[in-house]
């Protein structure tokens, strides 16, 4: 049996297209009593799941030294916004690696294509009408 034949999977409109290796800002809503509030993670996506139940991404930061990990699933109802800071170049779909690297080791070099090509594709469709 298959989970799909029971629940069909809702796609979480405020989510970009994502890549392993993006810094990414993920703002969360968080209930603290009876307030309800935003909090945000900032930090490098190192692993993209993708499956049956609607899949998940993995967020990573390094907090006073400290390596902080979080996963998030697509289909949550907490996830308010993803905002996509900057594109990394990579040649891996996992990047474990970063785990194990500190500081400047840890950087990745940044891809412009994407984000020139995600521009010309939104000038074009503003000059269409």
């Amino acid at each position: 049996m298959d989970i799909r034949e029971l629940i069909e999977p809702k796609i979480n409109p405020s989510i970009p297209q994502i890549s392993p290796g993006d810094t990414v800002k993920v703002s969360l809503k968080t209930m603290e009593r009876d307030k309800e509030r935003l909090q945000h993670f900032q930090g490098m996506v190192i692993r993209i799941r993708k499956g049956v139940d609607g899949g998940s991404f993995t967020v990573r930061r390094v907090i006073y030294g400290v390596g902080v990990e979080q996963t998030f699933p697509f289909q949550s109802p907490l996830l308010q916004k993803l905002a996509v800071l900057r594109h990394g170049k990579t040649r891996r779909a996992k990047l474990y690696y970063m785990r194990g690297l500190s500081a400047k080791r840890a950087r990745l070099k940044e891809r412009r294509e994407k984000v020139i090509e995600q521009a010309m594709s939104q000038e074009q469709e503003a000059e269409s009408p």
